[in-house]
């Protein structure tokens, strides 16, 4: 989260060039897809704990 938070802040930065934030943009797409994961695989943990 919080290099997510650091990455908005450069992407609303008026001084951040569009090449950065091209690649600040992927960097965050790849956290994003990696706490996706990270989620569904602890619901699944919390779901298999019931059975």
């Amino acid at each position: 989260m919080a290099e997510l938070e650091q990455i908005a802040a450069r992407v609303e930065d008026p001084s951040t060039g569009l090449d950065d934030i091209d690649k600040l943009i992927g960097r965050s797409e790849e956290l994003i897809s990696g706490c996706r994961d990270y989620l569904r695989t602890a619901r699944e943990k919390v779901d298999n704990i019931g059975k």
